[in-house]
Parts: C-alpha cells; structure tokens; sequence
C-alpha cells in the first residue's frame, strides 16, 4: 500500500475503505468514518462508524501501520461508494494495489523456466536457443502489457459507471 498515515491523528474524521473483515464489525470493502483516535501506550484506539449501518465500533490495534493494512483512504470509492457492489470495490482494490513486482514477476518467472526447458528439450542447441529468446521476450512483454491493459480497463469501466455523460473510450 502506498499510503501511510504518519500519526493517528490525521485518520479523524476521513472515510476508509476496509481490507480485512472484522468478526461482528466491519465487513471487506465496507466504507467506514473515523470518527476518533486516541494513542496509549500498548497501541491506538479508534472509534468508527460503518457508513452503511451507521453502527459505531471502537477498535485496537499495535501500531498505525496495522491500522493501514486495515483500512485505507480512497477518496474516489468514498465518493461514489454507493455506485459500487462490494465484488467491484475488492477488485479495485485488488487490481489498484498490483504492483510489477507482485503481478508480473511470478507470471514471467514460471513462463520463463516453462520456456527454456521447452525450447531446449524440444529443439536444443542452437535453435533451442533463439526460439527461447524470441518465446522469453514475447513473454515478457506480453505479461506487462496484461499487466497495464487490465489495469486500465478496471479502472475505466468504474470510472465510466459513475461519470455516465463522459466517454473514456
């Protein structure tokens, strides 16, 4: 996650989007207000409201930096969280959080291996060799213009659902 909140105090009175499930408390992909914070000296407290239900919750957790991987700011799902099913906010949150190293690295990794063994015990020598390269380079691209592709195409198809007199096509 790229954003991070460097006191608890800048969370008050902002709207999150929930990551993880809470037991009896917030669900994934819930919007929820922060309403109040306090720091003691085993952790943080914070005081919430799930928008939807308007309940309020009071949760604990160690360090600002759990309270992140907890929830997150999103100013574009807060405003048209409404427009959304909870399936496409966990995925824009899924596909919004990829990165090249967590996406694509494992995809080329495995086509990789795939490829030079295939090409090798296939082929072999020379030809083995330059059909590797060529399979390793198609492969490589191919995976980071998935990457982007998919990526993009996540985002104007939200984008388009709530801006409906804008055409991004």
């Amino acid at each position: 996650m790229a954003f991070m909140l460097y006191k608890i105090d800048e969370a008050i009175d902002c709207k999150y989007i929930v990551t993880k499930t809470l037991n009896k408390q917030a669900r994934a992909g819930s919007l929820i207000h922060v309403m109040d914070t306090t720091e003691t000296s085993d952790g943080i407290i914070v005081d919430y409201r799930v928008t939807k239900t308007g309940q309020n919750f009071v949760i604990r957790f160690p360090t600002v930096k759990e309270f992140c991987k907890w929830c997150r700011p999103d100013s574009f799902l807060a405003r048209h969280y409404d427009a959304f099913s909870k399936k496409e906010i966990m995925n824009y949150m899924k596909i919004k959080d990829r990165t090249v190293t967590s996406f694509c690295l494992p995809i080329i990794a495995v086509s990789l291996v795939i490829i030079w063994i295939a090409a090798i015990a296939l082929i072999g020598g020379g030809g083995g060799i330059v059909v590797g390269i060529v399979c390793s380079l198609i492969s490589v691209l191919g995976t980071l213009y998935m990457f982007k592709v998919t990526k993009e195409k996540m985002l104007v198809k939200l984008y388009g659902k709530v801006n409906t007199g804008i055409s991004f096509k």
